[in-house]
């Protein structure tokens, strides 16, 4: 079975791993402010909190972006679901917008419609790795006063060009960018997340936020050589990274430089094995974005059947995925807000599937996918599957 993706871990992982099991600390202590100050330089941020998950990272970026229960959030429907749940978890409501026909990221020109005077933030999303139109969608969050916030789940190692100048996504270009390490995603700890942002103060409530809101992280307690009582002066959770994780992270960072532009590589050799399929669409990269390719996207010919494509691909050996889900179409934002009508949304979901991409994937794998792929819309078209 050729995956949809194999992480790249090697001996270097296995000896970081050791090395923390050896030291005797193996919970967010010197390997995890290590691994911060690293992803913050790579991403040329000011500030890096490393948490348990992006899904926590999104959570503690909206509350330290001040929402509340009772807020609404714009963002868009067209993600994983943890997109709109981690509002969800502040008690505040998603407002879904539609997306782009061609980048499958947000539609900044139906930004300014979706707010109301509940409205307390943005959180834009950088599918599959594709960044979003940050210009257009800062220049709003701006002029309208409320934070940005950027799930950048898939997009560690994506460019966007600037005012003229190529930058990394996680500068951050809003208030905060939120990042996944989940082993679908090109750098992985096994799981594991990162928060970016530019305030001294955020930073510092975020790293008490992650740990049950400890006024004294245990680090600077057992350094101390008199008795520390701390305190807990808000609610605070349980957000913490690992050592172990952190060591891990540290050695796919290095690596990620090679993983991006390998990615790259193989993005391209798919737009041309993948030439001359009626109606097949491969993904656009807006010529102002550099996707680091964390998953590669086509969407099929009209006259083709999602699941039978699929059920064609895994009969030869290929695993794919359907397209990024809607989270309202899922039941518990269905009852929240069944007035949303979200068209290419909708469509994008249904019209989509992922195929393999990884680090060492060989040139005879691509090309036995895209022969595949071609087939099977070729007999979905004949006969309708």
């Amino acid at each position: 079975m050729i995956p949809i993706i194999r992480p790249w871990l090697d001996a270097g992982e296995e000896e970081a791993a050791v090395r923390v099991l050896r030291s005797g600390w193996i919970t967010q202590g010197e390997e995890v402010a290590a691994f911060e100050r690293e992803f913050a330089a790579f991403t040329n941020a000011p500030h890096a909190i490393a948490v348990s998950s992006c899904t926590s990272a999104l959570h503690l970026a909206l509350l330290a972006a001040g929402v509340l229960p009772g807020d609404e959030v714009v963002t868009v429907s067209h993600s994983f679901i943890a997109t709109a749940n981690s509002i969800r978890y502040c008690g505040a409501d998603p407002v879904f917008v539609d997306i782009c026909p061609d980048t499958y990221n947000m539609d900044p020109s139906r930004l300014e419609s979706a707010f109301s005077p509940r409205t307390r933030a943005i959180l834009c999303v950088h599918q599959l790795g594709m960044p979003c139109d940050l210009s257009a969608i800062g220049e709003i969050a701006r002029r309208r006063g409320v934070p940005l916030i950027e799930d950048a789940a898939c997009a560690i190692g994506s460019e966007i060009r600037m005012d003229g100048v190529w930058q990394k996504i996680g500068k951050p270009h809003g208030d905060f960018a939120c990042f996944s390490f989940h082993p679908r995603k090109i750098l992985t700890t096994g799981d594991g997340g990162m928060i970016t942002c530019t305030d001294s103060h955020q930073a510092a409530r975020l790293r008490r936020l992650r740990q049950h809101a400890m006024s004294v992280a245990d680090t600077v307690r057992h350094r101390a050589n008199e008795i520390i009582f701390e305190t807990y002066d808000e609610l605070g959770f349980n957000y913490r990274m690992t050592d172990i994780q952190a060591a891990i992270g540290r050695e796919q960072l290095k690596k990620l430089p090679q993983i991006v532009q390998r990615r790259r590589e193989l993005a391209r050799n798919y737009q041309h094995l993948l030439a001359g399929i009626s109606g097949l669409r491969t993904p656009h990269e807006p010529e102002w974005v550099r996707s680091n390719f964390q998953s590669y996207c086509v969407r099929l010919p009209p006259d083709c059947n999602q699941k039978g494509v699929q059920q064609v691909l895994l009969d030869n050996g290929v695993a794919s995925r359907r397209g990024v889900m809607c989270a309202h179409r899922e039941e518990h934002y269905r009852a929240l807000a069944p007035e949303f009508s979200l068209t290419y949304s909708e469509q994008v979901q249904d019209q989509t599937i992922i195929l393999p991409l990884y680090h060492d994937m060989e040139r005879t794998e691509q090309e036995h996918v895209a022969m595949v792929v071609r087939q099977a819309c070729a007999v979905e078209m004949d006969w309708g599957l």
